[in-house]
C-alpha cells in the first residue's frame, strides 16, 4: 500500500516527456537504424521509442520516404566540408568522398536510402553538393564538366557504399552473404578457363579486403584524368 508523503516533504516531480522536434525524430529513427537496420525504421516503431502516437510525428515528417531523406541529411552532417585550395583540390575532392563513404558504411541502410533518392535537396546535401562542385571548379574544370563530374563521383560513392552494407542492411544476412560468395566461388571455378581466362584469373580481386584499394583506385583514375584535361 502506497503511504502518503509528510506535509513537510516536496511533492514528486511528474516525469515530463521531452518535447518532440524533427532533430529528435530523426535521431530516433537514426539509432533504430543502427540497432536494427533499415526495415525497422517505420513511423510506428519511431513513435514508440519515443513513447508517442504515429500522428503526432506528422507534424514533423510527412512520411516515412521524408523520414528516411532527413536521415540521410543528418548522415551527411557528420562530415567536414573543406574550403576550396586550388593547389590542394584533387586530395579534397577525395577526403570529401572518403568522409561520404565513412559514413554511410557506418549507418548500414542510410546508403539504400541515398542510392533512392534521386534529387536530394536537403540543407546538407545541397552544402555537399555545393562544395565538391566548388572543389572541381578550383582544380580548373569549367561549370558542364564539374557537373558531370559531380554527379559522376556522387552516384560512384553512393553505389559503392550500397554494395558494401547491403549485408548489414538486413537485405542479406551475414550467413547468406557468405553462402553467395561460397556458391559464386564455387560457380566461377567450374567455369572452362579456356572460355573465361580474364574472369576467372581477376576474381581473387573482388573482395571485402579489396574494397578499399578499389574505391581508391577509381577515384585516382577519375580524378587523374579531370586534371589532365582541365
Amino acid at each position: 500500500m502506497e503511504l502518503p508523503e509528510p506535509p513537510w516533504r516536496s511533492p514528486a516531480r511528474r516525469t515530463v516527456k521531452q518535447p518532440l522536434s524533427r532533430e529528435r525524430v530523426v535521431r530516433t529513427a537514426l539509432d533504430l537504424l543502427d540497432r536494427e537496420g533499415l526495415d525497422a525504421v517505420s513511423m510506428r516503431r519511431v513513435a514508440q521509442a519515443l513513447d508517442t502516437g504515429a500522428a503526432s510525428l506528422y507534424a514533423y515528417v510527412s512520411g516515412k520516404d521524408e523520414l528516411r531523406e532527413l536521415m540521410f541529411d543528418a548522415v551527411l552532417g557528420e562530415v567536414d566540408l573543406p574550403e576550396p585550395d586550388p593547389a590542394r583540390w584533387a586530395d579534397q575532392v577525395r577526403d570529401l568522398l572518403r568522409g561520404q563513404l565513412r559514413v554511410m558504411l557506418a549507418h548500414p541502410g542510410i546508403a539504400q536510402v541515398a542510392w533512392a533518392t534521386m534529387v536530394p535537396v536537403g540543407p546538407n546535401a545541397l552544402r555537399h553538393g555545393e562544395a565538391l562542385i566548388a572543389l572541381l571548379r578550383a582544380g580548373g574544370l569549367d561549370e558542364k564538366r564539374a557537373a558531370f563530374a559531380f554527379d559522376t563521383l556522387a552516384l560512384y560513392t553512393k553505389a559503392f557504399a550500397y554494395e558494401g552494407t547491403v549485408w548489414a542492411s538486413g537485405e542479406m544476412s551475414q550467413e547468406e552473404a557468405a553462402a553467395r560468395g561460397r556458391q559464386t566461388e564455387e560457380y566461377m571455378r567450374s567455369l572452362p578457363p579456356e572460355v573465361f581466362p580474364n574472369m576467372l584469373a581477376v576474381g581473387r580481386y573482388f573482395s571485402g579486403q579489396t574494397a578499399a584499394e578499389r574505391f581508391e583506385f577509381t577515384l585516382d583514375v577519375f580524378l587523374s584524368g579531370l586534371a589532365h584535361s582541365s
